[in-house]
């Protein structure tokens, strides 16, 4: 008998569309989320990125997969987001560099 309790995604949880940028762990991905914000000073558009520690149960996604992750209960102490689902899958063969994710 496991006392984990199952991990639930409220329908009104934040949901946002990032990249994997390592899928080292097991069952832990980093998932990087790219915007542009414009700076208070200089009023000049920068780049920015967000780096989420999602749960991936199944270890579905791999690395360059553009993941769909929604806000859920603190799985452990970094990470409070889980996958939804895989947008988009890498291509087989390239590898992943972190500046095509608008770093």
């Amino acid at each position: 008998m496991s006392l984990k309790k199952p991990l639930v995604l409220p329908e009104n949880s934040p949901r946002v569309v990032g990249v994997v940028e390592s899928d080292r762990t097991s069952k832990t991905r980093k998932v990087v989320v790219a915007y542009v914000a414009k700076h208070p000073r200089y009023n000049k558009f920068v780049q920015r990125r967000t780096v989420l520690h999602v749960h991936d149960e199944n270890n579905e996604s791999r690395r360059g997969d553009r993941v769909e992750v929604a806000e859920c209960r603190p799985v452990s102490k970094t990470k409070s987001w889980a996958l939804v689902r895989i947008v988009e899958r890498a291509p087989a063969g390239l590898e992943y560099k972190p500046e095509e994710a608008g770093a």
